[in-house]
């Protein structure tokens, strides 16, 4: 969310809390006051941490390299929810503010590509500071660590056989199929059933489409077969080790390495967060991608408070695609294969739903479902924007009345470029842009009128998956296909492009900072990213924990070098991150 949006929530929050209730059942979200204070403190803590005491510091190191840069370094708290990280430096140091560990008995933990952890044992902390240091060895399964992005520019191919293997990374990691020993034949039957599954899907929660017997009666296509006989050929089917070497990318290394992820556990095993952001109230909201649960979380204690979605569609997939905050302060979600809009009151987490009109339009290729919503610019005109589908249909975008539940469609003439929005997003205006990752067009629909002008992406194919308007109106957004960012300038019409350093990123979702940053996310590489717009420089965080990121949501920070943070929800563990740059 940008900062525009953000200050305007906490303004008409606090107005808003001096006339709505409190629902006494529900659980108590903390005061305006504190919720401000707890916003404007999170990122000054990063800013001292340079300077601070050290509460756990010492080197790390291997026989093979001596002593090790861009190892990350993660300390646990028994009984904790809570995971603090940091990076080692150029001299193979890690240093944890004495801020950010309280004493007790910790856990230590590492990531690093090739590598494991020699045990130290539990690590007491007191009110002096401890120093432990680190000894890694050879890993005896590299496989085991490697990020998807990895596994791709591995594995022999073109690049339009390896964008097969991105189309599995969509619900799962690589290692599946490619650790797997299907021949040609028995792999074509997979690739044909992982068709059937719907994209929130996944081994714990394996939601089928309806289609999936008429699907699965029909013989494979010929794509199907052509993406089994690929895989099969760079699987184990073959052979009892792969037939090319595994390569891995570089550790972080400079900037990379000044930085503090704080890592907090969902309560459930199974949760899965898609999109985290931060709410008016101070608590990190969430929707879940696979299970029927919405939930908040407060950064400060790691307490999380979860809600049930009501089953509208009893036998579909359950779980939603896309949450968002409205510029009315409340959370919206789109509960995708449920095909509702579900709206929380973070003051008196007072629920509601409003169906999809085409709810029970189901079966051919897919079900009904809706997608992505922005209600970032609702008090313009009372509407939010939505994506929604049909069953077997292109999807379409619809402008939204949620209190009245009117849903009007946006038809575009015939002759239009292909314009399926896998993203909606409002600029000031209540106007909306539409992106889709296959595409080649980015498009901007009037609010008045709903006329559509489209407008050409100079990299063919890049396309676009999740983006976000900032304060001037420009939208920027992940060219997930063509592996960069775009930004699209309403006054000049003209979109620039900035390529990721590293290949096979697949970046999801992108957000301006409002003044120098734009951030985004490998969801094939656990990379957060930032880019600098002035200068063109790329930094590449690596999370502490294998992920998928998803949606990107943007804090912004009062401190002197004006560096802004980024939220990030861990779909395939469980578990969600804040990432705190310490320099520029």
């Amino acid at each position: 969310m940008n900062k525009r949006r953000l200050n305007q929530l906490a303004l008409q929050t606090l107005i808003g809390a001096l006339t709505l209730n409190f629902v006494a059942c529900s659980p108590e979200p903390p005061t305006e006051q504190a919720s401000r204070s707890d916003m404007a403190a999170q990122p000054d803590v990063s800013m001292k941490a340079s300077s601070e005491p050290y509460a756990l510091t010492g080197t790390v190191s291997s026989s093979e390299e001596g002593l090790m840069e861009g190892v990350v370094v993660s300390a646990k708290r028994n009984g904790s929810t809570i995971t603090v990280s940091v990076v080692s430096d150029l001299d193979g140091r890690y240093r944890f503010p004495e801020d950010r560990l309280e004493p007790g008995i910790y856990n230590i933990s590492i990531r690093a590509v090739g590598y494991d952890l020699d045990d130290p044992g539990p690590v007491e902390l007191t009110e002096s500071l401890v120093q432990v240091d680190l000894h890694l060895t050879e890993t005896l399964d590299l496989s085991q660590q490697l990020t998807n992005t990895e596994w791709m520019i591995s594995a022999p191919g073109s690049f339009a056989e390896k964008q097969y293997l991105d189309d599995c990374t969509m619900c799962h990691t690589l290692q599946k199929p490619l650790i797997s020993s299907f021949d040609a034949d028995a792999m074509t039957s997979v690739v044909q059933r992982m068709s059937a599954h719907t994209l929130n899907s996944t081994v714990e929660h394996p939601h089928f489409k309806t289609a999936t017997p008429e699907m699965l009666s029909q013989p494979p296509s010929a794509e199907q077969i052509d993406k089994g006989r690929y895989i099969s050929s760079i699987n184990l089917s073959g052979a009892d080790t792969w037939e090319f070497p595994l390569q891995t990318l570089p550790r972080p290394t400079g900037k990379a390495t000044q930085v503090i992820f704080t890592t907090y556990e969902l309560p459930r095993s199974d949760a899965a967060p898609h999109d985290a952001v931060l709410g008016p109230d101070g608590y990190i909201w969430y929707n879940d991608f696979v299970t029927p649960y919405m939930g908040k979380l407060d950064p400060k204690t790691g307490e999380t408070f979860e809600f049930d979605i009501p089953i509208q569609k009893p036998g579909y997939a359950v779980g939603s695609h896309a949450l968002d905050v409205g510029d009315d302060g409340m959370i919206y979600a789109a509960a995708m294969h449920q095909a509702m809009v579900v709206k929380i009151d973070p003051a008196t987490n007072e629920m509601r739903t409003i169906l999809f009109p085409h709810w029970d339009v189901d079966g051919a290729t897919n079900d009904a479902r809706l997608t992505v919503l922005d209600p970032g610019a609702q008090s313009v005109d009372g509407h939010i924007w939505v994506n929604g589908y049909k069953g077997g249909e292109m999807g379409v975008a619809y402008q939204v009345d949620f209190e009245a539940n009117e849903w009007t469609p946006v038809i575009h003439p015939a002759g239009s470029p292909p314009h399926n929005a896998y993203d909606v997003m409002a600029d000031s205006k209540n106007n909306m842009y539409g992106i889709n990752m296959d595409k080649e067009h980015v498009w901007k629909t009037d609010a008045k009128t709903l006329k559509t002008t489209f407008y050409k992406i100079p990299t063919p194919g890049a396309g676009g998956r999740r983006g976000n308007v900032d304060a001037k109106d420009r939208l920027w957004w992940a060219q997930y296909r063509g592996n960069g960012i775009g930004m699209f300038d309403p006054v000049t019409e003209q979109i620039t492009e900035w390529k990721m350093p590293t290949p096979w990123t697949s970046p999801y979702d992108a957000e301006f900072d409002e003044e120098s940053y734009v951030w985004t996310g490998g969801m094939n590489n656990d990379l957060a990213i930032r880019l600098n717009v002035e200068t063109g420089e790329f930094t590449e965080y690596l999370l502490p924990f294998e992920t998928n990121i998803r949606n990107v949501d943007v804090q912004m920070s009062d401190n002197p070098h004006k560096l802004s943070s980024f939220w990030v929800g861990g779909q395939l563990n469980g578990l969600i991150t804040h990432v705190e740059p310490l320099v520029p």
